[in-house]
């Protein structure tokens, strides 16, 4: 019965070495059908805080926190302030955090974390909430990507 399981295993291996050097050499299947497009190099997440998407095989993106200082309306404040998202990206069990923000001294509207690029896209609701409001539930848009490669001698 081992031998059997380990049979399985090593046909399923091979398969899975075999497969992107098929498609690669642009074999089509025997009823003439064209090769599988290739996975997306771009995806669009939405989360709100505390929830987490898979962006990939073993790859998760999670919202930990809003941060929102942005001077409410109806309030007399000494500075606009600003509105930023720190986001866990939990990649083969190793765990990064970063932020982004649009306007925040410091930080950026993209960031490179494991070999991914986030982008900021927006928020939901966008505009200040009242100065009696409560705290909003914000959605926030990040596209991912492959990051760009470096360049040779960098």
């Amino acid at each position: 019965m081992n031998s059997k399981l380990s049979r399985h295993v090593w046909h399923y291996l091979l398969l899975l070495l075999l497969l992107p050097a098929l498609a690669g050499s642009g074999a089509r299947a025997s009823d003439g059908a064209p090769p599988a497009p290739p996975a997306p190099t771009k995806i669009t997440v939405a989360l709100t805080q505390g929830q987490s998407a898979t962006i990939a095989p073993d790859t998760v993106l999670r919202l930990e926190r809003v941060n929102d200082s942005r001077c409410r309306v109806g309030a007399v404040c000494v500075w606009a302030g600003y509105i930023s998202y720190t986001f866990t990206l939990t990649k083969g069990g190793t765990s990064t955090s970063f932020v982004l923000a649009a306007d925040m001294p410091g930080a950026s509207k993209t960031a490179n974390q494991g070999g991914l690029t986030f982008t900021l896209l927006g928020v939901v609701p966008d505009s200040v909430p009242h100065m009696k409001a409560p705290v909003p539930d914000y959605r926030v848009s990040v596209q991912v990507s492959h990051a760009p490669a470096p360049e040779p001698g960098r």
